[in-house]
């Protein structure tokens, strides 16, 4: 059960290495929380009215909140502010360390200090930066600072907990009951947490709308005060929620109908697999369309032979309905691919509103660099962000690459056979657009 405990992440826990020298200027974040106290600097600026901080970078650990206090046990940390900057970590050490820090009455703040050169001759010192990240779990660690404040230029950023070992790839992984239960227990313990640190449960609402597909969310500086998640704030006028406020579509013009080879197909949502499609073969994965969790229709992303070795010719299909907060779809005006480094936008060929059901379905394609799909497919656990812009609404997701692996060396293969050798394409039907055909 204990290991069962420890899987339950926000992200995927780093391994335990030895940590860097307290000397060193950038911290990998993917080590395990490293807390170091430093006075505020130089000594000439702040005079006697240095503040005191706690510089703690990394991953939040099942351990973190027993060092913590076990680096508390030398320090004399009266009046100190804790300075985080993580990409979060497990759900149950975020929960302990966070009622560590609130025992020992600290304050919390979002950022990174930065080591003052020669102050060792005195006392460590540093000065404070506010450009820094606070995600997933770190949020909630956040909370347990008495007072609480996050800078303009600091960012907050959540989204669902998840296990942490299926997070690559979440619609294609299995799950136990065991699964649901740990994942429930530990949402409910965030929710008992943040109720008694003070916060507000608009916090766990906002992760929990974030499915692990979608990049995390930045809360807004509304949202920071609404959550409670910052004790000092000035105030600020409501923001509007782009997401809920899609502006209406212009008069409705003609536009080219979709080819017939663009309605769905069975396309499975689990794995990548090869697909026929009229004479073509493809490497073909289907995913849901979420915005903030809200569904808002599904789409298809099929791989192709490239004209050369050197790409692939990519199609992607999109089915976009009405949700819950967005009343009418966009169409998507630009559409791009980003995987190991590097992005291809694809061209927006056609959108149709249609009747049965009522749905906008656009088809978007273009040619992808091999290496791209490469570094995509290659062995381990990688992923694809697919990201579409239209008025008012931007949607990312990020797709998983089960199945690439095994199944890419087979559509290679295919592409390098010359064209008339090809079972799978016929010389009439090359190109990007061959592929909906």
């Amino acid at each position: 059960m204990a290991r069962l405990l420890a899987m339950v992440l926000a992200l995927a826990s780093a391994a335990l290495v030895q940590l860097l020298p307290a000397s060193a200027q950038i911290a990998d974040r993917t080590l395990p929380m490293r807390f170091d106290l430093r006075l505020q600097g130089p000594a000439d600026v702040c005079a006697g009215k240095c503040r005191l901080w706690i510089a703690a970078s990394g991953a939040i650990t099942v351990d973190s909140a027993r060092d913590f206090e076990l680096f508390a046990q030398g320090h004399n940390l009266t009046g100190a502010t804790m300075v985080l900057d993580s990409d979060g970590g497990s759900v149950l050490g975020a929960i302990a360390l966070g009622r560590a820090i609130r025992r020992s009455g600290l304050d919390t703040t979002v950022g990174r200090i930065v080591d003052i050169a020669g102050s060792e001759q005195d006392e460590p010192r540093g000065r404070f930066s506010p450009r820094a990240d606070c995600e997933s779990m770190c949020g909630f660690v956040l909370l347990g600072g008495v007072h609480r404040t996050v800078p303009p230029q600091a960012r907050v950023m959540v989204h669902q907990i998840w296990l942490g070992d299926r997070r690559d790839d979440p619609t294609a992984a299995n799950y136990t009951a065991e699964d649901l239960v740990l994942v429930q227990r530990d949402i409910g313990r965030l929710a008992q947490y943040t109720i008694q640190m003070g916060g507000s449960i608009d916090l766990l609402d906002l992760a929990l709308r974030i499915p692990p597909w979608e990049p995390m969310h930045a809360l807004t500086p509304d949202e920071t005060r609404r959550t409670r998640l910052a004790t000092d704030m000035p105030a600020v006028a409501p923001t509007v929620d782009t997401v809920a406020s899609v502006s209406a579509p212009a008069a409705r013009r003609a536009i080219p109908r979709m080819t017939d080879g663009a309605h769905a197909i069975k396309i499975s949502e689990r794995r990548w697999v090869m697909v026929d499609r009229a004479g073509g073969t493809a490497l073909a994965r289907r995913q849901p369309l979420t915005v903030e969790g809200e569904d808002i229709g599904s789409f298809d992303l099929m791989l192709g032979c490239g004209a050369g070795g050197d790409s692939y010719d990519v199609s992607y299909v999109e089915r976009r309905h009405v949700g819950d907060r967005i009343q009418v779809p966009a169409a998507p005006a630009s559409v791009t691919m980003t995987a190991g480094g590097k992005s291809a936008a694809l061209k927006v060929v056609s959108s149709e509103r249609r009747s049965q059901p009522d749905e906008l379905v656009t088809f978007a394609t273009g040619p992808v660099p091999a290496a791209l799909v490469r570094a995509f497919a290659a062995v381990g656990n990688h992923s694809m962000l697919i990201e579409t812009k239209s008025a008012g609404l931007v949607t990312g997701i990020r797709l998983g690459n089960t199945g690439a692996q095994q199944n890419l060396p087979h559509l290679t293969a295919g592409c390098a056979k010359a064209i008339g050798d090809r079972a799978d394409l016929s010389s009439r039907k090359t190109g990007g657009l061959a592929a909906a055909k």
